[in-house]
């Protein structure tokens, strides 16, 4: 019989943040979203005070001021870093691992010996090779598995780790649980099966099979059986084929000039290139896009966008920089304010398997580029992004930059953040 391990980093992003500052132990901590805008992570501390999740920052001041919670801003690059040295871990414990989430990841441990055991190993090297502490719910399925992850991480009493297998009344277990909790359902199918009178996943489990599969089509229905105990969604150990590559970003404040437009896509589309080429693939079209903000009815409307086709796939980053700007002339109109802008690659195929065409560059000038490419990725990988960019897109400081004036240091993936002593 199959059976599933979700292992689940609790408060991830608030955790990262306590790594480095073992002052904030027991402090309240919050994280913010981009552009300081919303809370997104919070510690068990900021919990109990009810600051809920998603809440405007502006909003909860007087309560961070109050009670001393210590607020910083999304530092993606530690977060990053310390998920894939989790991730690291749990590869070298499991003998199959989905990385589900930047937090969380499935284990396939069916067959083992000692499966309870093991988790709780995981448990512990993880804690103590990466400092993050994890919850483990342990099921015959990936959705009960996300169940029992949950029930770990909310009774203390459980060491962490909960085995779904042998709770004496699962039942029990699926009355306790609300139906937006389960995986799969979430808070908009919650709100049509309240309607119906179910509240719990006991009552989505009790519901007849036909009336599930025509309200909310497979998907319910698979998440119905996994509750029953039947696996319906395997693991998947290799990633899905990308479709595209988005790189976006709200600005710090409106934009209405071109000139700053220009230099935040010029940014977004070198870093695009940079994924496909980490990814090895190429492109055959660029879409860019700018937006004024949606909820501010007292400003002028304006969603622009236009797809710039290339003469051949490439992940070459001057080529979809030009593209990039290219549609930028569409898409941008003068008189509007934006705080939005973003670049799409589309129609990406793998770099390895390019067919060749009479319109191609000569063998020897694609090698050059390649070889540029190289050149440049690896000098940002060894000394920091950005260390070697377009012109365009190098000014610092600029008004298109996210607003993080409570970032913490990148402790591990920058050389000028490392924690000094003395």
């Amino acid at each position: 019989m199959p059976l599933y391990a979700l292992v689940d980093c609790n408060n991830f992003y608030a955790s990262c943040e306590r790594l480095f500052r073992p002052e904030l132990k027991t402090r309240p901590v919050v994280v913010l979203s981009n552009n300081d805008g919303c809370v997104i992570s919070r510690s068990a501390e900021a919990k109990a005070l009810g600051i809920p999740m998603g809440a405007p920052a502006y909003q909860w001041e007087h309560v961070f001021r109050k009670q001393g919670v210590a607020v910083f801003s999304s530092n993606y690059a530690l977060y990053g870093d310390l998920s894939n040295r989790v991730m690291r871990v749990l590869a070298d414990m499991a003998p199959r691992v989905e990385q589900y989430s930047i937090d969380e990841a499935f284990l396939d441990l069916s067959g083992l010996a000692e499966p309870l055991a093991l988790c709780r190993a995981i448990r512990e090297r993880v804690g103590r090779h990466t400092g993050i502490p994890v919850s483990i719910g342990l099921a015959r399925t990936k959705t009960l598995a996300k169940l029992a992850a949950r029930r770990a991480k909310k009774d203390v009493s459980l060491g962490g780790v909960f085995d779904w297998t042998a709770a004496p009344d699962p039942e029990a277990l699926l009355r306790e649980a609300e139906a937006g909790d389960v995986w799969g359902l979430g808070r908009q199918c919650a709100k049509r099966l309240a309607a119906r009178g179910v509240r719990s996943a006991l009552d989505f489990v009790r519901l007849p099979a036909d009336w599930v599969r025509k309200e909310l089509t497979i998907v319910g229905l698979q998440t119905q059986l996994e509750l029953k105990g039947v696996s319906c969604l395997p693991l998947a150990e290799a990633p899905a084929a990308r479709r595209s590559v988005l790189c976006s970003r709200s600005f710090g404040q409106l934009i209405e000039e071109r000139a700053p437009l220009c230099e935040a896509v010029c940014a977004f589309a070198a870093r695009a290139a940079e994924k496909l080429r980490a990814e090895g693939l190429e492109a055959q079209a660029v879409q860019t896009f700018v937006f004024t903000p949606r909820h501010r009815e007292n400003l002028p409307q304006h969603q622009g966008q236009a797809t710039t086709t290339l003469p051949g796939p490439t992940n070459f980053t001057p080529d979809i920089v030009a593209a990039a700007l290219r549609g930028l002339s569409e898409a941008y109109r003068h008189g509007f304010a934006y705080q939005k802008a973003g670049v799409v690659l589309l129609g990406l195929t793998p770099a390895a398997s390019r067919q060749a065409s009479l319109l191609d560059l000569p063998p020897e000038e694609r090698e050059r580029r390649r070889a540029l490419m190289r050149v440049v990725d690896g000098v940002n990988r060894r000394h920091g992004r950005g260390t070697l960019r377009l012109a365009l897109g190098s000014a610092p400081d600029r008004p298109w930059h996210m607003r993080q004036h409570r970032r913490s240091p990148r402790y591990t993936t920058s050389w000028d953040d490392l924690p000094r002593i003395g």
